[in-house]
């Protein structure tokens, strides 16, 4: 029977060393909390692809599962049965995918390091058909060619370890690709910046935005000093999770900001909730991204029934549908 994530790792890693996985997780810390590019692979040893599998895996998996739940609840993966991950490590979006699609087929990993791989190849051997099923391939992200066609493309927590002048390229691939691309970054100030950066060449290029801008045109929450597109996913952290990064707690929110687009028109985007809503009696105020353009603040009262019992249900991240307009 095939395992969730969290017990697939902790089958696979249970044997590993603690202290050298202690050890690669906390330069695997330091390189991520830098806020530039790597100098050289990240994943370059078996160790760090463990570490990197205990110590990231889950969350990112965590932010690709919300992302794709919500693009299912919108009809947006109506039909997708193949996916291609650019970059995909130790396999997070396969896992994601295969979790909120039961109709996936077929998954094809690429990324650049052997050692992720064969780990993620490993893990996947306890996961669902798709999972176990999948493809991983070894490539040069900078020099892709001949990808093979899918419904829907992942590029997740991938273009902050890249060169900016690898990003078009990459973006190019996966447009080529695919029907759909999906491209998910952490939700800091950069990894937005690189989102938004996608998001230019994807519009320019005539591709049409899913989720979660409501409209293709400039980005109002960008337009802002000091503000950026986020949102927040929560996971559980497992008992190695928490030794690994020395945590107390038995959850994390990890934040990451994303855009998912077609290449064929879909139902027109929704509004946005852009932050935690905030509830006083008889009145609830949304920080709302909207379709024409603009973001900001919408009060709904208690006397507006229909529409406050919307908003009292409404999260941040969620598609506002406001059922008074």
């Amino acid at each position: 029977m095939p395992l969730p994530l969290p017990r697939a790792l902790e089958a696979v890693l249970a044997s590993a060393d603690a202290e050298s996985l202690r050890r690669a997780t906390s330069r695997l810390v330091e390189v991520y909390r830098s806020g530039a590019p790597p100098a050289a692979q990240v994943l370059a040893d078996p160790v760090a692809a463990t570490a990197y599998a205990a110590y990231r895996m889950p969350a990112t998996h965590a932010a690709l599962v919300r992302i794709l739940r919500d693009a299912d609840r919108l009809g947006a993966l109506d039909g997708v049965r193949s996916l291609l991950d650019l970059g995909g490590g130790t396999g997070a979006a396969a896992w994601a995918a295969a979790d909120t699609m039961p109709g996936l087929e077929s998954a094809t990993v690429l990324d650049g390091s052997a050692d992720a791989l064969a780990l993620g190849r490993q893990v996947a051997r306890h996961g669902p058909p798709a999972v176990a099923g999948a493809t991983w391939v070894r490539a040069d992200l900078g020099a892709l060619a001949g990808l093979p066609a899918a419904d829907l493309v992942t590029i997740s927590y991938v273009l902050g370890e890249l060169a900016d002048p690898l990003h078009g390229p990459l973006l190019d691939a996966a447009m080529g690709a695919g029907g759909l691309v999906l491209v998910a970054e952490p939700g800091t100030p950069r990894g937005f910046a690189a989102v938004l950066a996608a998001r230019d060449r994807l519009v320019a290029a005539g591709w049409h935005l899913v989720a979660p801008c409501p409209q293709p045109g400039p980005c109002p929450v960008a337009q802002r000093d000091g503000d950026w597109c986020h949102f927040s996913a929560r996971l559980d952290r497992s008992a190695l999770h928490r030794r690994l990064k020395g945590a107390t707690l038995g959850h994390e929110d990890e934040k990451y900001s994303y855009l998912l687009a077609s290449r064929e028109p879909l139902s027109p985007s929704l509004a946005r909730v852009l932050r935690h809503p905030q509830t006083r009696k008889g009145m609830v105020t949304l920080e709302v991204c909207r379709a024409d353009g603009t973001a900001g603040p919408e009060v709904v009262t208690k006397r507006d029934r229909e529409r406050y019992r919307a908003a009292r249900d409404a999260a941040w991240g969620d598609p506002w549908r406001d059922p008074g307009r």
